[in-house]
């Protein structure tokens, strides 16, 4: 049974981690919706080099290639909630990345 996968959208509608998707170059999109897949067939049960846990609920997807890149998600019940994603330029996960997430997750859990 596959897990659903929903993108997180604001107030006015605007859906960031999709549009950031629909902007990679060919071969990233690509590779993106590859990883969503594996994302969506075995949800929780995805680990590494695919997915780190990055905080108590935020967990990493981890793109590979040219360009590092990272969607931050968590799971609820069998859905999958596509908070954040950005292109990795350092070693580390910058800070202000893990915060946009997590107060995405909040807006969602809240509701």
């Amino acid at each position: 049974m596959n897990w659903n996968i929903y993108f997180f959208e604001t107030n006015r509608g605007e859906k960031p981690v999709e549009d950031f998707i629909e902007g990679l170059s060919p071969s990233a999109y690509a590779k993106v919706l590859r990883t969503l897949e594996l994302l969506k067939q075995y949800g929780t049960f995805l680990c590494m080099p695919y997915c780190k846990k990055i905080t108590q609920n935020v967990y990493e997807l981890r793109i590979r290639g040219k360009e590092e890149i990272r969607i931050f998600y968590f799971i609820q019940k069998r859905n999958v909630y596509l908070l954040h994603a950005f292109k990795k330029k350092s070693q580390k996960t910058p800070k202000n990345e893990i915060k946009i997430a997590e107060q995405r997750m909040k807006l969602l859990t809240s509701i």
